[in-house]
Formats: C-alpha cells, structure tokens, sequence
C-alpha cells in the first residue's frame, strides 16, 4: 500500500473512530434518543433554513438583509413567496435577523395611528416567543427596545425603553404592519421606514466591541430535514444557544447519539446499525406527531396558543413545539394571535377542494371576536403555502366585510372551492388549490370569549360539486 493509500485510510479510520467514540448507545437506545432529538431539533434547523435564505444567502430570491440590518416587505406575501410555510397575507413583513454575540441591538419603533395593529415579534433559536412590541405589549406611540443575548452583562443606557433578553446569540425579529388594502401600501411603506436597527455602541456613541467571529454558514441542503443529517445542522445551531439547567440531562442523552453543541457530525462515518437506528427513530418521531395532529389538532382540542410561546409556556413539551413549527414556523403566542386550522370539515374528513366544494358560515352576530382584526386565509395541502388563483385573492378578512354579501338573516357565508361559485356569490369566494388544501383563521388580539370557549368556531360544510 502507498504513502497515499496509507494516509486515506488512516484519516477513514480516525473519522470512524472519531464517530465511534462520540456515538456510545446502542441501537435501541439510539433509535429512543433519535426520536427525542428530532421533535426537539426540528424547529432549530427549519429556523436556520429561513435564516440562511434570508440573511446569508445573497442570490436567494427570498434574501432580505444582513444580520442585523432590516429588510421590510412593502407587500403582502403571495403565492411566490416560500421562505417559510403558512405566511399570513394580512400584514407586509419586516425581518431582523439578530446577531447579538458582540453586543445588544437597539430597535427603534416610530409613532403610528391608534386603529392600525402592528407587533414586532422577538423568537429565540428554538423559535420561542420570549417576548413582544407593539400594540398589544408596548403600545403604538414607538419607542427605543434593547434585544440582548445571553452572556451581555453591560449597563442599560437610561434613554432605553425596555431591555429584553434572548436565551440564544441568534435571534429573530419579525414585524407584521396590518394593511387595510391595496391603496393603504404607501403608508405602510412610510411606517416600514421608521423602524430602525442598530447596535448598542452605535445607539449610545460608544466604541463598538471587538467584533464577534465568522460564521462559516452550512449551506442546507433539500433532505436535512428529513434524515439524521438534521442533526449536523442542529449542532452547528446549538453553538449559538447556552444550555439551559433544566436540558442538562436531556442533551446529556443526546451526546450518546453525537448531538453536541458545535461538534461536527458526519452521518457518513456511522455505522449501517447507527444510521438505521437513527433513521428508525427520526420514523417513530414523525408517525408520533401525524397521530396528535389528527387526534389533538385536527380536533381542535390542541390550539395554536398550546404550541407557541415562551420556554416557561411549553414547559418542555418539545412535541407541541414541533407541532408549530411544522404546521405554521413562527407562529404568535396565544395573547398575540389566535390561529384555528381548518384540516378537515365538520364530518373529520380531511378537506380536498377536488373533492368537494364547502362552506363556512358564521351566524349574524357570531363573526370571529378579535380586538385587531380577524383573517381566513388559503394554503395548499402539499407545500403549505398561499395559493396561486386567478382573483390573486388569498384571504377573505375582517376589512373586506362592507363588500362582502350578507345571507338573508344577516349571517356570512363564504365558499371556500377551486372553481368559482355563481357570480352573485364570487365577492365571497375563497379560492382553493385543487387537491389537498388547509386554512386558517386568524385572529389578532383575540377576545376573551376564543379563549375561554363562549365563542363557537363554525366547520367547514362539504357540498358535492356535481350538485352545484
């Protein structure tokens, strides 16, 4: 064997070593700690798929700004948007991508009008909500908010309104700017304008810390998601994010499996035991999460307000945070936004708009109760997003309610169907893909009656199409 020969295999031997070495369980207990690992995981790699595309990525047609700069969306999202699944179509984005190793950010918020809604939502590398600005949580007369990450131990300058801390060194701020229509898009643009990014050192004219070192971003790749490559990118994820106390014993399992924050991981160096175990228990996690949706969720007795929220909010419920972050990644905390899937019609069969036809109906004085404003909104049922249609119409919400027609009793039906309905019936139209599709109805600010269950949510009714 030549020195060549000799050098590949001594390196083919360290790595299998190497894997070895960081892989101590043995298959069943693998494929256990496999599935625990990927409901917990799954969320932080979707999260750095939307980073990548959106903060790294310069050529990604979903690209929108450096870390810690803002990008805004002076449009509502559409069919061609795809940086993340279930967008809502109500509210022009603006987008943060923070890096807070070197120091805190200051965002400033500008005053805007009492009736708009607005919210800048701050989520961690787990996509918890840790916390809110806005509307709801701080007002609509603006302000100055430090984000700082979990190791700042600075001083608060006394100009700032509120210091908010994020349990990891990436995080995300997402603004949603409510849209009233298509000629309000000028003033959303001039609002959009006035929110404002920079670091601490700049805010208060100090001189900035030394700089934090470069990321060399793993490109993702189309299966990460899927297979026990998931894992490599969740420890590259984990490096941003101090472990917390209570995960001590949890990620102490997961280092039997390799899974260490910032350690390489190369599922090319497991064993063909190692892999399927892996493999095996990636399987049980996802079959785990299909039987809760159509038992929990589907029913309605799960809501989006159980699977999104703070870390002290999921109290380590790892499946239900994976359950969001699956069906609708970055959705809002239960105080912010009340989101109710229509998965299935009022018979539990799952909803095909090449199947039937349906309808919604909500009686005269039972619209939903929300305090903002209310949206149901159309995704299709194979890649979760809006739906491409001839009337460009994704939604039917609250502000379109004077053009919309009212049942003889008052009442409010609307047809939710791929081909249009009759033409006295089209202003209530909501335009579906023709297949599998799911919709949402959204509710920003949510009354107390959603939550303590005096308000009925209507079913979605099939009608046979060939009886139109």
């Amino acid at each position: 064997m030549n020195k060549r020969n000799l050098l590949l295999s001594g390196l083919a031997l360290a790595l299998s070593t190497s894997a070895s070495a960081n892989f101590t369980a043995t298959p069943e207990e693998a494929r256990s700690i496999a599935k625990e690992a990927y409901l917990y995981g799954f969320p932080v790699v979707e999260m750095y798929k939307t980073l990548y595309t959106q903060a790294v990525d310069k050529k990604s047609p979903n690209f929108k700004a450096p870390f810690n700069q803002i990008g805004n969306t002076a449009k509502a999202f559409t069919a061609r948007d795809t940086a993340f699944v279930t967008p809502n179509a109500d509210t022009p984005y603006s987008f943060v991508w923070m890096d807070l190793r070197a120091e805190p950010l200051v965002l400033t918020l500008p005053p805007i009008e009492e009736h708009r809604y607005y919210s800048v939502q701050l989520i961690d590398a787990y996509t918890q909500n840790f916390a809110y600005l806005g509307t709801r949580s701080t007002g609509n007369n603006g302000g100055h908010y430090m984000i700082a990450g979990p190791n700042w131990q600075g001083q608060q300058p006394l100009n700032i309104d509120r210091l908010l801390r994020s349990e990891s060194n990436i995080a995300y701020a997402l603004y949603r700017t409510q849209l009233f229509d298509d000629k309000d898009l000028a003033k959303v643009k001039q609002i959009q304008k006035g929110y404002k990014v920079e670091t601490l050192s700049h805010y208060d004219k100090q001189k900035a810390p030394p700089a934090a070192p470069k990321i060399d971003w793993p490109k993702p790749t189309p299966t990460m998601s899927d297979t026990p490559d998931i894992f490599r990118y969740l420890n590259f994820m984990l490096s941003f994010a101090p472990s917390q106390d209570v995960e001590k014993d949890l990620l102490g399992r997961f280092a039997k499996i390799g899974i260490e924050a910032g350690k390489p991981f190369n599922v090319n160096t497991l064993s063909p035991d190692q892999r399927k175990a892996l493999e095996d228990g990636i399987s049980d996690a996802k079959a785990e999460f299909a039987e809760f949706k159509k038992t929990k969720v589907d029913t309605h007795e799960v809501s989006s307000g159980d699977v999104f929220g703070t870390r002290d909010h999921l109290k380590g419920n790892y499946l239900y945070r994976y359950a969001g972050a699956n069906m609708g990644i970055f959705g809002n905390s239960a105080e912010e936004a009340d989101y109710i899937g229509y998965f299935v019609d009022k018979d539990g069969q799952p909803v095909d708009a090449s199947k039937h036809d349906y309808t919604l109906h909500f009686d005269k004085d039972a619209l939903p109760p929300a305090d903002a404003f209310w949206s149901l909104t159309m995704y299709d049922g194979q890649n979760k997003l809006l739906v491409a249609n001839p009337l460009n119409r994704y939604l039917i919400n609250s502000r379109m309610l004077p053009d919309l027609k009212r049942d003889t009793d008052g009442g409010l039906t609307l047809y939710v169907q791929h081909q249009a309905p009759a033409k006295d019936l089209q202003s209530n139209w909501l335009p579906a893909p023709n297949g599998p599709f799911y919709g949402v109805l959204r509710l920003y600010l949510p009354k107390p009656e959603v939550t303590n269950g005096q308000w009925n949510m209507p079913l979605l009714t099939p009608v046979d199409q060939k009886d139109k």
